[in-house]
């Protein structure tokens, strides 16, 4: 079982950069891949980024790419969010999941294919 807590949301001005933490319990850790996805008051839980296993192999949804960067440290049994130039319609709790299976963009990319979900950390962005 794979326990996570994410760190590092708060408020930022547009323009502004965020870099979202999430810690992971177990030592299974790296068997995991790992997916960040966000939710905006009134509106479904969406996909933002995800990396494999080995830390490998990265994806994002259209509209972060560029912007959003995620990356993953298994010693330490970490994985990050670096948000650039944010925009206010980034604001939203944003998740980190752990997904055991299988590693192709198009699974990854699926909230229902995680086994594991943080709380979600807020991130606010003002205009």
């Amino acid at each position: 079982q794979v326990q996570l807590v994410e760190s590092g949301g708060g408020l930022v001005q547009a323009g502004g950069s965020l870099r979202l933490s999430c810690a992971a319990s177990g030592r299974s850790f790296s068997r995991y891949a790992m997916g960040w996805f966000r939710q905006a008051p009134g509106k479904e839980r969406e996909f933002v980024a995800a990396i494999t296993r080995s830390g490998g192999s990265t994806y994002y949804a259209n509209s972060m790419k560029g912007r959003f960067s995620i990356s993953r440290d298994n010693a330490k049994n970490m994985v990050f969010l670096q948000m650039n130039s944010l925009k206010p319609e980034d604001t939203a709790v944003y998740y980190c999941a752990a997904e055991y299976g299988i590693e192709s963009e198009r699974t990854l990319a699926r909230e229902f294919n995680y086994d594991y979900w943080g709380q979600g950390t807020q991130v606010t962005v003002s205009s």
